[in-house]
């Protein structure tokens, strides 16, 4: 008897990425068949079974079909935004400028704590719709906006709310280690005695973080109290990930790979030493070109060496109110491969592949093989380099998300 499948695609085009094949992994004459949401074959149409049967099968007449695409570093929940601060920033004043005179990370603090989970919930669903309409079925959501219990644990139960609204799969980050409250009055150790002994516990037991999630830097944390806060999630069983080197090499990215950090993010500043820790660990270099470009940052991530290395690239929005308002994977591609000179099969892994690896789900999703989510893009498109070439530009014909 012909083996039954729930939906059957064909006459595609696959660009599998899986890192057993060459560039794309790609299949000119391809067939994809699923059962309950899972991928079940994924290859070429002369090795698929021609009597197979299904309850409906999808002509895709030649389209191309990636994997979903996967958002690794978004802070999508805040409330407000900083349209003010990027007046200044056109007048001169520097991001450090403007988060040392008590605007920045802290302004969207005050209004995020003003906002209900359901305002915070209301004021996500555009900038996520936007995402999904571009082909994403996998975002990351970071706090870090609340830098008290009840408001980080208010963000991250609305970033799980946003899962639940729509057809998307949600992995969450606790940032309670993000910048100092005023409340605070400077004091980042006793801080940071609340996000180990009081958040980070209350927001473990309530199942609300898939992740933790440090900002390391001048403005921000040292390597010892970042080690703290990773210390601390350790011990709860919870993997870390490190906005790292972003603004100076303070060792970012070594201190990632000490704790074997699902990925670290930013990295310009990343030296040589850094990336030969990160290769020995696994760590996955997530690369922001957005906040690179809007606050007009000159020293680019080291590239080159993270080939030399072997470190996975990972590409992400960084989408947050302050450094980079961007809600385009296709943009964040163009700008990887426009200001950081990432060719067309790292851009693409790093919004699928390897967006899945700095998650930590590269089992379930991120390519085109049997056993993972049914998680596609369908695109309107000659050729993969078009989703990379093109500018403000959206030629996605076709969202799946779990086969549907």
């Amino acid at each position: 008897m012909a083996e039954r499948f729930d939906r059957i695609w064909h006459n595609a085009r696959l660009a599998t990425m899986r890192a057993d094949r060459p560039d794309l992994g790609e299949i000119e004459h391809g067939v994809i068949a699923t059962r309950g949401g899972r991928i079940l074959y994924a290859g070429a149409a002369a090795d698929f079974p021609a009597d197979a049967d299904a309850i409906q099968r999808i002509d895709c007449e030649g389209r191309w079909i990636t994997p979903g695409l996967v958002d690794c570093h978004t802070h999508l929940v805040y409330g407000s935004n900083r349209a003010h601060e990027f007046e200044l920033r056109l007048k001169g004043a520097s991001y450090e400028e403007i988060a040392r005179a008590g605007g920045g990370i802290v302004s969207t603090v005050a209004a995020t704590r003003k906002a209900s989970e359901a305002e915070l919930v209301a004021s996500a669903l555009p900038r996520l719709d936007t995402l999904i309409g571009e082909g994403a079925t996998t975002i990351e959501i970071k706090s870090g906006y609340g830098l008290d219990t009840e408001t980080e644990m208010r963000q991250l139960s609305a970033a799980r709310s946003l899962g639940r609204q729509r057809k998307i799969a949600i992995r969450t980050s606790f940032l309670g280690a993000h910048a100092l409250p005023i409340e605070a009055d400077g004091d980042k150790d006793r801080y940071l005695d609340r996000v180990c002994n009081e958040m980070l516990p209350a927001v473990a037991k309530a199942g609300l973080a898939d992740a933790v999630d440090a900002f390391m830097e001048g403005i921000a944390f040292s390597a010892e109290q970042t080690a703290r806060v990773f210390g601390a999630a350790t011990v709860l069983g919870l993997p870390v990930k490190l906005h790292a080197d972003q603004l100076s090499n303070l060792g970012g990215a070594a201190l990632a790979a000490k704790f074997s950090a699902l990925s670290a993010d930013h990295l310009e500043h990343t030296d040589e030493a850094g990336a030969a820790a990160m290769a020995t660990a696994g760590t996955v270099a997530v690369l922001l070109p957005g906040a690179f470009y809007f606050i007009r940052e000159t020293q680019k991530p080291p590239v080159d060496a993270f080939r030399k290395h072997g470190i996975p690239m990972a590409l992400a929005t960084d989408c947050n109110p302050g450094s980079s308002p961007l809600t385009s994977l296709l943009l964040a591609m163009n700008m990887g491969a426009t200001l950081f000179r990432m060719n067309v099969a790292e851009c693409l892994a790093g919004i699928t592949r390897e967006g899945a690896r700095a998650l930590g789900v590269l089992d379930e999703t991120g390519t085109l093989e049997a056993g993972k989510w049914c998680d596609l893009a369908i695109w309107d498109i000659e050729r993969p380099a078009e989703l990379v070439y093109r500018i403000g530009f959206n030629p996605l014909h076709r969202r799946v998300w779990r086969g549907q």
